[in-house]
């Protein structure tokens, strides 16, 4: 005698039962037990395990892809080391706040806080952002870190220029530096013979014309690079241009007591080409950097 037929939702039921008992077989225990297998093959291993990079002991001092801050308790930069690019993920190369700044070209007027808004409303923009680091680093290597649109604080030099009539027509009759905040003296006395203010919290200069001024700061051929004043993508970039690392040779060998010509050497020696040869650009790992010149020692 025929079994009864099951009904149909309690044979949907068990199907979908059995598929998921497959597919969990499939992609939750062999799929990951495979690719963890070949992950270990020899040339694999290394990258699988985290491109982790190892001192002199074998203490695991950091991974070949993720770069890492070398700067003090204060933050400040260490002497002895070659310095990265900035990060804007989270304190800096926080991977699990891996991200960019998400500011653009346009974005050259900074916002401070107003003590009768709760809340901090403080930001810096980009323009200022590169401003400061460009002056920082200058001031760090020895050269001149001016850029062009730049205060000599190290802020954007913008200008909210207000005119007599709609539409930035007729004379200028007031004119504020947008990201100098009072009491701070502006860059300029005058602009178009009108006295130029500083900014105050709060002070709204939506409504007036906004003036870049080129000052005396160097463009393409500024000693600072873009990668020393920009953060990357992912604010994890293991890596600075070559630029970038023979601008701090001379301040690393000074503190370290080597020669200019040692130091450079060994930057040399640590140059990568292009990604197959024609993608993107010749960079320098820092961490592996600076881990050489541990071990290359002092003089």
């Amino acid at each position: 005698m025929a079994s009864p037929r099951l009904p149909g939702p309690v044979r949907q039921l068990l199907a979908a039962l059995r598929m998921l008992l497959v597919l969990t077989v499939l992609v939750g225990v062999a799929y990951p037990l495979a690719v963890t297998a070949i992950a270990q093959l020899p040339g694999l291993r290394h990258r699988a395990d985290g491109s982790l990079v190892r001192a002199a002991d074998g203490t695991v001092v950091g991974s070949s892809r993720i770069g890492q801050p070398f700067t003090d308790a204060a933050g400040r930069p260490i002497p002895t080391y070659f310095q990265p690019r900035p990060s804007a993920a989270g304190a800096g190369y926080d991977p699990t706040a891996t991200s960019a700044s998400n500011l653009g070209p346009e974005d050259v007027v900074d916002m401070f806080d107003d003590p009768a808004t709760p809340g901090d409303e403080s930001r810096r923009s980009l323009l200022t952002t590169v401003c400061g680091r460009s002056r920082a680093v200058g001031q760090l290597e020895g050269v001149d870190g001016r850029r062009p649109y730049c205060t000599p604080g190290g802020v954007g030099a913008v200008l909210a220029v207000f005119h007599r009539d709609p539409g930035f027509a007729g004379p200028v009759v007031r004119v504020v530096s947008v990201n100098e905040r009072c009491p701070a003296q502006p860059f300029v006395a005058t602009y178009e013979g009108v006295r130029v203010e500083c900014a105050t919290p709060g002070g709204d200069y939506a409504a007036g014309q906004r003036v870049l001024v080129p000052g005396p700061g160097r463009g393409r051929d500024n000693p600072v690079p873009p990668d020393a004043v920009t953060a990357s993508g992912s604010g994890l970039d293991p890596d600075i241009s070559p630029a970038y690392a023979y601008l701090q040779v001379n301040r690393v060998a000074g503190a370290r007591g080597l020669t200019p010509a040692t130091v450079r050497r060994l930057v040399e020696d640590h140059v990568r080409g292009r990604a197959l040869g024609f993608l993107g650009e010749p960079r320098v790992n820092v961490v592996e950097l600076n881990l050489a010149l541990d071990r290359l020692g002092t003089g």
